[in-house]
């Protein structure tokens, strides 16, 4: 039996300053140990490709990314000052994506939604 998919993902695209990966690493670092704690959280964690960082990340809900960004807000301020945002996008389905419109809109994310597929 199929449940009532509410799972939504982040994918967030960056590239870090020059002679700022470390820095970034080390934030990045700490953003995953402050969102283990977080209940509404199914993965997480961060890859690299040259100066390229992407953060992998799926929550249960749009509630779950927004208690996410509240956890990990001072953390991705100081990110942003080493690092550009150069795409955000955001995955989920239709009822998810419109609770998170309004405030994700200062990030100005490229929002998918979701119209076929299953979730066990």
């Amino acid at each position: 039996m199929a449940l009532e998919d509410t799972v939504c993902s982040l994918v967030p695209y960056f590239t870090v300053h020059e002679g700022k990966m470390d820095e970034f690493k080390a934030l990045g670092e700490q953003m995953v140990e402050r969102t283990k704690s977080e209940t509404d959280v199914a993965f997480y964690g961060f890859g690299f490709s040259g100066q390229r960082a992407h953060c992998r990340e799926g929550y249960a809900n749009a509630a779950g990314i927004l208690k996410h960004l509240e956890n990990v807000d001072g953390l991705l301020k100081q990110a942003l000052q080493i690092a550009d945002l150069d795409l955000l996008e955001v995955h989920g389905p239709a009822s998810e994506v419109a609770a998170l419109q309004e405030p994700l809109k200062g990030l100005n994310p490229t929002y998918f939604t979701m119209e076929t597929g299953f979730r066990r």
